[in-house]
């Protein structure tokens, strides 16, 4: 075999990995896209009608029930399927925004906690926090469709992410800023309907 026949070869593989990664990633899009509505929905209702940000705390509990039923689909699954390069970098770009998320969220609450200054926790635990965990979760979006080479997947990160921060300055929300992980938990959701539809 030559280099080229081989360097074909392992293209052709890294494709086929790319569009059954893709393939499969339909239904945690939308997954994770109806439970961060959900629960933006959620913490937007009980902090609109209590007043207490405090609902925001909600947020932790994304990632758990999140990761649990991304286990249970994984199990339930009929074939398992084999770990490669291109599932460990999209798995790893998830990870990172997971991580990046949680570590603002926790520095923010724990600044909230202990600053002194009340009006200054305040802002920064409920304004700036929304557009950063929009943005860099566009930017994970976006990352993963170059991953995976998919315009889709690629465009509606972009849409999620500058979308979401210009919804974000534009209306100028207060608690009204919850809606925006509602706006990018539908664009999420019907990439997954898409990628589903792409990949039948």
């Amino acid at each position: 075999m030559t280099a080229n026949e081989s360097l074909a070869i392992i293209t052709e593989t890294l494709n086929n990995n790319r569009k059954e990664i893709v393939r499969n990633s339909g239904k945690f899009f939308m997954m994770w896209g109806i439970l961060l509505a959900v629960f933006s929905l959620l913490v937007y209702f009980l902090w609109k009608t209590t007043g207490k940000a405090a609902w925001n705390n909600l947020w932790f509990g994304l990632p758990l029930i999140g990761f649990a039923l991304s286990y249970l689909i994984k199990s339930r699954e009929a074939t398992v399927r084999a770990e490669n390069f291109i599932s460990r970098v999209n798995g790893g770009i998830w990870s990172a925004f997971g991580v990046f998320a949680c570590s603002v969220a926790l520095f923010c609450l724990l600044f909230g906690l202990l600053g002194k200054d009340n009006a200054l926790a305040v802002i920064i635990v409920s304004v700036s926090l929304t557009p950063l965990i929009v943005l860099i979760f566009g930017l994970a979006e976006t990352i993963s469709g170059v991953v995976l080479k998919n315009w889709v997947i690629k465009i509606a990160g972009w849409i999620t992410g500058i979308g979401g921060v210009a919804i974000y300055f534009i209306t100028g929300a207060e608690k009204e800023q919850m809606l925006i992980f509602t706006f990018a938990g539908i664009v999420l959701a019907v990439t997954g309907l898409i990628v589903k539809y792409q990949y039948k």
